[in-house]
């Protein structure tokens, strides 16, 4: 009998590789015949590493996600023609999805023009119940969460988080489904109430889901109260109360995609409402920013190309990346009305865009800019940014890693927007340790990524590292350390590999090379992160 076994096994595997490729496939016209889907457990039970009793008590308790959820998430339907780039975006769009760990989809079978395709995913561990404390630039930060962003394997999330930070403390509940009925319908909701104040968020939409859909509508709406602060020197100084309101509802249309690119126009109505407070407890602000009102409608219009590359230990430890190389431009273009009820006739704008090479066969270079202005009788509170990543394989086992960034801001309605130091740049000041209308911040790492897996739960890597940054202009700038401001350091990456967040434990010590002598010559970093 296991001789028979043996040799069927061959034999498949033997069919399996003389199926052609999918480029193959496409250039032969060959249509798509039978759909696999294979939904598999967290641990891979034929590894003898994760083949023992802990894992099989994990993997029985995993509720897999359901089959026809997959089937749903699909771009491709039995009948149509092979695809390469089709099937390769199904798998990027399966992989933004963050119950599955790892996705592949194959042919397994080809006759008569008819190929047979395999889905094969492998889930993370949904049920997330958590408490995490942290520790940047001088401030403490601590959270408690249950979590469950695959609900009865059906793609739903739900959530209850309490988490507190230096600005305050916060219960939130939260639920989500990015296909609802098997459509490609979304709908979000979040509500939260805080130590000073409230918010609350919901959306209903049908994306552009792919590079070839054709439509897309939806509507949005949020409502956030809250105090705002000011800071100096890592310290707050002025507080006021600062209410938002925003609901959009739009509509779009996309000739799809052609050739390598997809265009897509939208059109959209917005009422945005800012109401700014003095807060009779809280230092004031040299001045408090004017109340705000934009209704009326704008166009959008976004342009992709279909450029992606995958990748490996780059803002993950072992684990396939996906990056967008390609040009990706949204501008969106609009008009307030003062007769809608807008605080006056107003243009206002924002623009997105994104765009990466490769300028060798070891090196990756993504960059992205934003611009965002009004103009009604003059321009005011616009807002450039630019950011740059560099990549550089030295070996599959080291990355060096440049990032560059820069904003300035012209007439902006608060004070005090950009700030630098601890959890966001200058890992070796305070938080908060500068702030400014204009902000540079340049960081080099070398970073190590080891195939240490401990209890085929974590990825372990390291990092060591240069910042140099200034922030400055502005009513509110650090006037006892106002330069440029350089660190250095070193620490330790833990990738939480098997859980759906798939966050990254930052461990660092960083240490400051121009301090004044009010903060610690050596600076102590916990951070859960997104990425490495």
């Amino acid at each position: 009998m296991r001789a028979f076994l043996g040799l069927f096994f061959c034999a498949t595997a033997a069919a399996a590789q003389d199926v052609p490729s999918l480029r193959e496939l496409e250039a032969a016209g060959a249509v798509i015949g039978e759909i696999r889907v294979v939904a598999q457990d967290i641990f891979n039970l034929e590894d003898p590493k994760e083949n023992s009793t802990p894992y099989r008590v994990v993997n029985k308790l995993h509720i897999n996600t359901r089959t026809a959820v997959i089937r749903n998430l699909l771009l491709f339907k039995a009948g149509d023609r092979v695809s390469a780039q089709v099937l390769e975006e199904t798998e990027r769009l399966l992989r933004s999805r963050r119950y599955f760990h790892d996705v592949s989809i194959r042919p397994v079978g080809y006759r008569d023009g008819v190929v047979d395709l395999e889905v094969r995913t492998r889930d993370t561990w949904t049920l997330e119940p958590g408490a995490s404390a942290g520790r940047a630039g001088g401030i403490n930060a601590g959270q408690i969460s249950l979590e469950e962003s695959n609900l009865f394997g059906t793609g739903i999330l739900v959530g209850l988080t309490y988490k507190s930070d230096q600005d305050r403390s916060a219960t939130l509940f939260n639920v989500g489904d990015d296909n609802i009925l098997g459509s490609r319908v979304a709908a979000a909701y979040s509500i939260a109430k805080q130590s000073d104040g409230k918010s609350q968020s919901g959306s209903l939409a049908r994306p552009f889901y792919s590079l070839d859909s054709r439509w897309a509508a939806g509507v949005s709406a949020e409502d956030i109260d809250q105090r705002d602060s000011i800071f100096s020197a890592g310290e707050s100084v002025a507080v006021y109360r600062h209410r938002r309101q925003k609901q959009e509802a739009y509509a779009g249309w996309s000739p799809g995609l052609i050739g390598k690119w997809t265009q897509r126009y939208s059109l959209a109505f917005r009422y945005e409402d800012h109401d700014y407070e003095l807060d009779p407890a809280e230092p004031p602000p040299n001045s408090l920013p004017a109340d705000l009102r934009l209704v009326g409608p704008l166009v959008r219009v976004q342009v992709l190309q279909d450029n992606y590359r995958k990748g490996v230990n780059l803002n993950r430890i072992g684990r396939t990346e996906d990056l967008a190389l390609g040009v990706q431009l949204a501008v969106d273009l609009g008009h307030a009305f003062r007769g809608l009820g807008s605080t006056g006739d107003k243009w206002f704008s924002s623009t997105r865009f994104s765009w990466g090479r490769e300028p060798t066969s070891k090196s990756i270079l993504l960059t992205e800019a934003a611009l965002d202005w009004r103009y009604g009788t003059q321009a005011e509170n616009v807002v450039l940014r630019g950011v740059g990543k560099l990549f550089h394989h030295q070996t599959s086992h080291r990355t060096h890693y440049l990032f560059l960034s820069g904003d300035y801001l012209w007439r902006p309605d608060a004070p005090g927007m950009q700030t630098l130091g601890g959890d966001n740049g200058l890992r070796g000041y305070p938080s908060r340790y500068q702030t400014g209308d204009r902000r540079v911040l340049l960081t080099l790492e070398t970073r190590a990524y080891s195939d240490w897996f401990p209890f085929q739960l974590f990825r372990v890597g390291a990092a060591a590292f240069f910042d140099v940054g200034r922030a400055w202009g502005g009513e509110y700038q650090n006037t006892a350390n106002p330069g440029w401001l350089p660190d250095v350091g070193f620490g330790l990456r833990l990738s939480n590999d098997r859980t759906a967040s798939a966050n990254v434990l930052h461990i660092d010590l960083a240490f400051p090379l121009r301090r004044d002598p009010n903060i610690d010559a050596v600076q102590f970093l916990v951070r859960s992160k997104v990425s490495f």
